[in-house]
């Protein structure tokens, strides 16, 4: 019998100290718990981030953006503060990020159902992918802004295919 060296199966799942999200921060940082989820919390998060972008998208634009650029700012601190508590940079559970991803996509497509499911999967796709320039600013950014900063690149790159899709795909769709 040979002896080969097995890889993992999966990281190891972090587990949350006792009552880790009763403080405030954490519960904010983790998406009001849609982070907690031990499978895929990026994508619950964002999930969890639809329904609390439509009250929010009933606002006049520039309050909208204004609410959208306090919750960046927020979320850098939030972020950051939640990662030295637990003591990881970039802890998967920490999903305000994804939330305000989410509200930055939805903040130029929410006509139809079908803009904002458009606007979740383009999200997640560039979230989790991560091509370049997400990937490097999101090993060399550091602390909150880092756990922010890529998010909202995806944001960004999300928007920019919707956009392109739309102009010349499939116009009048969204």
């Amino acid at each position: 019998m040979t002896d080969y060296p097995q890889e993992p199966e999966e990281e190891p799942v972090l587990i949350l100290p006792p009552g880790f999200l009763r403080h405030p921060v954490h519960l904010l940082a983790f998406g009001f718990g849609s982070g907690a989820v031990p499978r895929a919390p990026g994508t619950w998060g964002s999930l969890a981030a639809i329904p609390l972008w439509y009250p929010i998208s009933l606002l006049p634009e520039l309050a909208y953006w204004l609410v959208i650029l306090v919750a960046f700012v927020v979320g850098i601190w939030l972020c950051g503060q939640t990662a030295r508590a637990l003591k990881v940079h970039d802890h998967g559970g920490i999903v305000w990020d994804e939330f305000v991803g989410m509200w930055i996509v939805l903040g130029f497509f929410p006509e139809t159902y079908y803009g904002v499911l458009l606007c979740f999967v383009t999200f997640r796709l560039f979230d989790v992918w991560k091509p370049w320039p997400i990937d490097w600013i999101d090993e060399r950014a550091p602390g909150g802004l880092g756990i922010m900063i890529d998010d909202v690149l995806a944001a960004v790159m999300a928007l920019g295919v919707i956009w392109a899709a739309e102009l010349w795909l499939m116009p009048g769709l969204l």
